[in-house]
């Protein structure tokens, strides 16, 4: 999982760039990560491919008239929070949201929207952000999104196309001096593992536990990605879970997020998983550290 790299870069920190779908993305994948990492001194960005304009608001005490008419401008506002919170600086990409098409049959997509993109239109601003950025190490989802809304399957493409793209001067001209980053990762967060351990972990608490149903259900599928790199993030579940309610129209706060208490969560499961998907540095599997390979390459 290496190739020949130039000199060393002789930046003065570490860089994480993470690509996000929908504001509130960013709380529910690798926010604890991101928290250790920004506490560290790296620097972090979010970066938010659209608006969430066409989310549902999915807290019951959220659901008004008022939030409903301005719900682009309260996503913001609550994306605005929560980049407070994790530590971290974030950006727009300013396309408007697809939503997720329901029904039978599926209804088309709505014209103008992310997902209908050309990948080269789409991929642009994500160029220029990592050349203006420079990040070492980029977050993203898989080839599937995580799971299939369209946004997140075009973020997984618009990820890829920049980590390959922003290094090679002759694409993307006009959007900065090429910049490579060396290490790209899918977020795995929802595995039956870490669900049944905390499972486990609240039944053996007496407990009830909001997962019986799910793993009841769930369905063994042969294992796509496997989880390579396991960043230890414990410490940092409270400002997740404080990043996940400021955004007030997604997360119900007595929902099954909570749950699990803290303590309970970081004994059953104190990591967030990644798979590397690609390096352009020698590192040894399994990591516990999404710079291992790059660290002894930049200056500190």
């Amino acid at each position: 999982m290496s190739e020949s790299l130039p000199a060393a870069s002789g930046l003065a920190k570490l860089r994480l760039m993470a690509v996000h779908a929908h504001p509130d993305d960013e709380s529910s994948k690798g926010a604890a990560t991101m928290a250790r990492y920004s506490s560290e001194g790296v620097e972090v960005l979010v970066v938010t491919c659209t608006g969430g304009e066409r989310g549902d608001i999915l807290n019951p005490a959220m659901d008004r008239p008022e939030i409903k008419a301005n719900i682009g401008e309260v996503r913001q506002r609550e994306m605005a929070a929560a980049r407070e919170i994790l530590g971290v600086e974030q950006r727009w990409l300013g396309f408007v949201d697809s939503g997720f098409p329901e029904g039978d049959p599926v209804p088309p997509l709505p014209e103008g929207c992310f997902a209908l993109e050309p990948l080269e239109v789409a991929s642009e601003p994500l160029v220029r952000a990592v050349r203006e950025f420079r990040p070492h190490v980029m977050l993203t989802y898989d080839e599937k999104g995580g799971y299939p809304h369209p946004d997140h399957v075009k973020t997984h493409e618009v990820s890829v196309e920049a980590f390959e793209a922003a290094g090679d001067p002759d694409r993307y001209p006009g959007t900065g001096e090429p910049w490579q980053p060396l290490k790209l990762y899918y977020h795995l967060t929802f595995h039956k593992e870490r669900f049944m351990a905390e499972h486990e972990a609240m039944v053996t608490a007496g407990i009830k536990s909001p997962y019986t149903d799910l793993l009841g259900s769930w369905v063994d599928k042969p294992i796509k990605w496997e989880i390579t790199t396991k960043v230890p993030c414990g410490d940092f579940y409270e400002l997740r879970d404080q990043a996940l309610l400021a955004h007030a129209t997604q997360i119900d706060p007595e929902g099954p997020w909570f749950a699990c208490p803290l303590d309970l969560k970081r004994a059953a499961w104190p990591t967030e998983d990644y798979h590397l998907a690609r390096s352009l540095v020698d590192t040894e599997l399994p990591e516990g550290d999404l710079f291992a390979g790059i660290r002894e390459r930049v200056c500190l």
